[in-house]
């Protein structure tokens, strides 16, 4: 990918050969690029044309390919800079879909002071491993809340078995650390059967489960956390959202607590 990234730059700078033609003639080059140069200038601007800058940029960027790095890591940066601004911009316009939406579950303490967000899917391996660490945070730290977004983009699977989530906890909502507990935690693959098998197991009634099931409420919430995921730049899990941030991948306990403390001191200081 970083390679093709690379192509489309020169093809960028190619378009733009005027301009990189003037960088080039000010800077040091090689004696074959030098002398490319002089015969150009020779003829006047007027007579450049299109196959000449190629070839001027082309020998220039053959003698200098260091320059693509640049331009790829400068373009890396600035594009990770827009993105973070825009992450910004719709936690803050979508504050409380994010952090308060009633379709969510909630580990650790609901009334908690500090609040961290995940989007999960039940048959995300990444996901089951990150479980413990949201466990280790809310057991150490009471004041925390964590949300759970139930964001299945892992095939229909994924779907189903997050239909029934959904389902279980508009039921039981006090069992729901259980069902997620115990469904994420599985070995196999996450399925409607089994998530039924465990809703069942905590109590549920088929009956009143299947009809919940049904709830178009269900396909409204997804949508909804898809749309917001796309704002974020979110196509993967798990993420998280920390304050104004979003955190990408199942980077283990020891950052979330990082994250955690910065969002400590942004709550009683300007950040």
């Amino acid at each position: 990918m970083k390679r093709i990234l690379v192509f489309g730059i020169a093809g960028v700078m190619v378009s733009a050969a005027m301009l990189v033609a003037g960088y080039i003639a000010g800077q040091p080059v090689g004696p074959a690029v030098a002398g490319q140069i002089k015969v150009v200038e020779a003829q006047g601007a007027s007579a450049i044309d299109r196959a000449e800058v190629e070839e001027i940029i082309r020998n220039y960027l053959l003698e200098n390919p260091e320059l693509l790095l640049e331009v790829q890591e400068a373009l890396e940066k600035k594009q990770e800079e827009q993105q973070r601004v825009a992450q910004e911009a719709t936690i803050s316009e979508k504050s409380d879909e994010i952090f308060n939406s009633a379709h969510d579950g909630i580990f650790g303490n609901p009334n908690g002071q500090y609040t961290l967000v995940e989007f999960f899917d039940y048959n995300c391996g990444y996901c089951k491993r990150a479980m413990a660490d949201m466990q280790a945070v809310t057991e150490a730290n009471p004041e925390v809340r964590f949300v759970l977004k139930e964001f299945p983009i892992l095939g229909p699977d994924s779907q189903r078995a997050h239909i029934v989530s959904m389902a279980f906890r508009s039921l039981l909502p006090e069992k729901y650390d259980q069902f997620h507990t115990k469904l994420l935690g599985s070995a196999g693959r996450a399925t409607e059967e089994s998530a039924v098998n465990i809703a069942l197991a905590l109590g549920a009634d088929e009956g009143e489960l299947r009809e919940a099931m049904k709830n178009p409420a269900i396909a409204e919430a997804f949508a909804g956390t898809y749309e917001l995921a796309n704002a974020l730049s979110i196509t993967g899990t798990p993420s998280y959202v920390v304050g104004n941030e979003v955190v990408f991948g199942a980077l283990g306990r020891q950052v979330l607590e990082e994250k955690l403390a910065k969002l400590r001191e942004c709550s009683s200081a300007a950040c």
